[in-house]
């Protein structure tokens, strides 16, 4: 089994993408994007296509998806990271059930974003049809798993949470454990949960293609280029400065390195394993014959798909966070942790027992200190920025930067009216409070989790954790 270097996906590509030019210099542009995975990427795509004549240049630290859009589970969800409640607000479309009051259009604020996430997955269908790129994507939905009764109660909850805010059976309904094993066969299921807006894929084929394609649009990409620092009108590099109207910051986990921004997304370590193929006998005792991405319910959840040449890949946090949000960058996976997702494998998988792993990885995902989403652009300073996914960034990154699009163009539109726009959350502790209170947060998580297991009952500990921490 390999470890690092990574991760599996580039490997499957045959290593990581060929190189790019760096920076030769000082330069001039229109506009300065800062990281070269999704957000970075789907920006200029949809700005270039808007106003053709736009200089854009895209500045990455390494290569095209070296962090999380290189390394992450595959899932284009139309879910999103953070508590509804932050996300309510005046803002959204009248259609959305604005006619009720301040708390009509609070909730009309959540639902003009959940219903436009949810047309992202289709977005991004579109645009793979049209650029002609084959990133293995299928729509077959999101399955939640409930492994215990305590998870099947949780499960039930959210599923009524959901419903009163607006959603119904067509976006996300119960299927009982029989209605799952028509799906697909998990070892200890009780029930789960399915939504129709989700789609599997690969995701660097996704980002190897995106680039080829904004570079078509004439985006200029430059790699080996870290940025150290963003100011009103400059992207600063060691390589040169590129001075440009505006400057848009999507560096995700990597924030923390940007000069005056350790403290305002930290680097969340998310950790994966892929077997090698599966035999037809094993696939005959699970099924999942379709492609729906999966998870479980529990608080330290495991995140899985089925790949196109027939391996399953799981992921779960691992070891969450390092002091002083370092970042690895060869991808490296403790050898506790690659046991900890082969156990999570085995145990929904029995049959998977005898099959080998082929690849072990690591990467980080940016989070904010309310656990949410932001979309920013400041008009008299010319800056803006995306990010705070939270490891749900393949598709909302697209939303993302198509209202970056609209809000850098100065257009008005219902993307620019959505509540993640103009949010701001407060920064993280200093070290050491940032440290304790991240480790102590998922090592909680796993308590209660074992705690539910034993009782059967949702964790009163896991409340007051996610209440705590702005989890929930």
């Amino acid at each position: 089994m390999r470890t690092g270097e990574l991760g599996f996906w580039w490997r499957s590509l045959g290593g990581q993408p060929d190189g790019r030019e760096p920076l030769p210099g000082p330069t001039e542009a229109d506009v300065a994007i800062v990281g070269a995975g999704y957000t970075g990427l789907w920006t200029a795509y949809y700005l270039k296509h808007a106003q053709p004549s736009l200089r854009v240049v895209v500045l990455e630290a390494e290569h095209i998806g070296y962090g999380a859009s290189g390394r992450n589970g595959g899932w284009a969800t139309g879910f999103f990271s953070g508590p509804p409640r932050v996300y309510q607000s005046d803002r959204g479309r009248k259609s959305e059930g604005g006619h009720g009051g301040a708390r009509g259009r609070a909730r009309a604020g959540f639902m003009a974003l959940q219903r436009e996430m949810f047309d992202t997955v289709d977005e991004i269908a579109r645009v793979l049809a049209h650029e002609q790129i084959d990133a293995d994507f299928v729509k077959s939905g999101h399955l939640t798993v409930a492994l215990d009764a305590a998870q099947a109660q949780r499960l039930r909850a959210h599923v009524r949470e959901l419903h009163a805010l607006g959603l119904d059976d067509g976006d996300v309904r119960e299927l009982s454990g029989e209605q799952l094993g028509d799906r697909v066969r998990v070892a200890g299921a009780q029930l789960a949960t399915f939504s129709p807006h989700a789609a599997r894929l690969h995701p660097a084929k996704l980002v190897a293609g995106l680039a080829s394609a904004v570079e078509r649009l004439g985006v200029t990409i430059y790699e080996q280029t870290p940025v150290r620092e963003i100011v009103a009108g400059e992207a600063r590099t060691a390589r040169g400065t590129v001075r440009a109207r505006r400057v848009v910051r999507a560096s995700e986990g990597y924030t923390a390195s940007l000069r005056g921004q350790r403290r305002a997304l930290v680097p969340m370590n998310s950790s994966m394993i892929v077997t090698e193929p599966l035999g037809e006998q094993a696939w005959q005792a699970i099924g999942w014959d379709g492609a729906e991405v999966l998870e479980d319910n529990a608080h330290v959840f495991a995140y899985l798909q089925r790949t196109a040449d027939g391996r399953i890949a799981i992921g779960g946090r691992g070891v969450p966070y390092r002091f002083g949000s370092r970042t690895d960058g060869d991808g490296a996976t403790a050898r506790a942790t690659v046991e900890q997702l082969r156990e999570k494998l085995h145990a929904m998988f029995p049959a998977t027992a005898g099959v080998p792993l082929a690849h072990a990885w690591s990467g980080v995902l940016g989070v904010a200190r309310d656990w949410c989403v932001s979309v920013q652009a400041n008009d008299a300073s010319g800056l803006a920025s995306a990010g705070g996914y939270v490891g749900q960034g393949v598709a909302a990154s697209n939303l993302a930067a198509r209202t970056l699009r609209d809000l850098l163009l100065g257009k008005r539109s219902e993307l620019t009216e959505l509540p993640w726009v103009g949010r701001r959350a407060r920064r993280w502790e200093p070290e050491p409070l940032r440290w304790m209170g991240i480790r102590g947060v998922y090592a909680l998580f796993r308590r209660a989790d074992a705690i539910e297991r034993r009782s059967g009952r949702p964790s009163t500990l896991a409340r007051l954790v996610d209440g705590v921490s702005g989890r929930n």
